[in-house]
């Protein structure tokens, strides 16, 4: 997925109302911006960081900058959690999640389950249903080690739940962690910030779920899926 055109750096002064932010613009010129990301966003909203932002030139739009990336340590750290879909889209189509390669047909935005919707709902000649859901994953204390979730995701748990119904009703159901890193090649469940999810992610686990981390390169001109990482045993990550 391109950027077009490319985003454009600017400095951060405050991430606040979980929609906006604040920065200032390489040439001194404060303004405000949408946030796409209703996320805790935890280490990624320092004051003074660099952060780069898209442009929207449009009479609709109240505010016409967008939150898109920031720097961490020199890494670049994709916010967006509207990207991710587009993204493991991508890498279904483009054959990184090997297992799913043979289905022909992805919906997206399908009901089932409990007044749900899953992410994508794949179907192919001779082949069971496949549900799948995708998350976001920016969160990192550990080089190398990305970890979702970020703070308690009660909704999180329950996707986990209706795609052990799924799997237990004889489809597939997959759960893709999209990570928005270039430094991560691990991933793993944060069980100390959610316990409640983590043991929910081992019982889908049991029920037949399947789970994949797909590892994305990030850069200002674009994101890129690269390919599946492993999944570390769900732990507390030194910190």
């Amino acid at each position: 997925m391109r950027f077009d055109p490319p985003l454009v750096p600017a400095t951060l002064s405050q991430r606040y109302k979980r929609f906006l932010f604040d920065a200032i613009s390489e040439d001194g010129i404060p303004f405000t911006g949408s946030c796409p990301n209703t996320g805790s966003m935890r280490g990624l909203t320092a004051p003074g960081s660099t952060i780069w932002v898209s442009f929207h030139d449009s009479p609709t739009r109240k505010y016409r900058h967008m939150f898109e990336m920031i720097e961490v340590e020199g890494e670049m750290v994709g916010i967006n959690t509207g990207l991710p879909n587009r993204l493991a889209e991508e890498a279904i189509r483009g054959g990184l999640v090997p297992s799913l390669l043979p289905y022909e047909t992805i919906q997206r935005e399908q009901r089932y389950g409990r007044n749900s919707r899953i992410d994508f709902l794949l179907s192919g000649s001779g082949l069971p249903k496949a549900y799948v859901e995708v998350k976001n994953v920016h969160f990192s204390r550990v080089a190398g080690l990305a970890e979702f979730p970020d703070t308690v995701t009660q909704r999180g748990a329950k996707h986990l739940e209706e795609l052990g119904d799924m799997a237990e009703a004889g489809h597939r159901a997959v759960m893709i962690y999209l990570i928005q890193r270039n430094d991560c090649l691990r991933f793993r469940i944060c069980s100390d910030l959610d316990p409640l999810y983590a043991l929910a992610f081992e019982r889908a686990k049991a029920r037949g779920v399947e789970a994949y981390a797909l590892r994305c390169r990030v850069s200002p001109e674009e994101i890129v899926p690269v390919g599946l990482v492993p999944i570390d045993e769900p732990g507390a990550a030194a910190l």
